[in-house]
């Protein structure tokens, strides 16, 4: 690598502008609510999806709710994708996976409505 390109090693990788969008690109192909518009949010070491909750299974007025936190482990170079729960109002791990396309595809998804609830 030439000198004084590339990134800088001392800043982590996540978040970026870059992979923030990508996620909220890739969240307009997600089969439920799509009728909301998701805010993708960055935090440290990765990103928060919030939405409108529309199903008012979670808030009954319809606010804005926690949808996925992930965050990205440089150490294994993997992504972990967390789910609410929204009950205990803590974030639990859902899964574990090593491209970013991978982790949209399950958030687009959302077989088990652990998500997009």
């Amino acid at each position: 690598m030439i000198a004084g390109l590339g990134r800088n090693p001392g800043r982590p990788a996540h978040p970026n502008d870059i992979d923030r969008m990508r996620i909220e690109r890739a969240l307009r192909s997600r089969e439920r609510y799509r009728y909301v518009s998701a805010s993708i949010t960055a935090v440290a070491g990765g990103y928060l999806i919030e939405s409108p909750c529309c199903s008012r299974n979670i808030d009954i007025d319809g606010g804005i709710i926690d949808v996925a936190l992930l965050h990205h482990n440089s150490a294994s170079a993997c992504w972990q994708v967390f789910r609410k729960d929204h009950k205990q109002c803590v974030w639990k791990l859902h899964s574990t996976h090593r491209r970013l396309a991978a982790v949209t595809d399950l958030l687009n998804a959302d077989p088990e409505r652990v998500f997009w609830q």
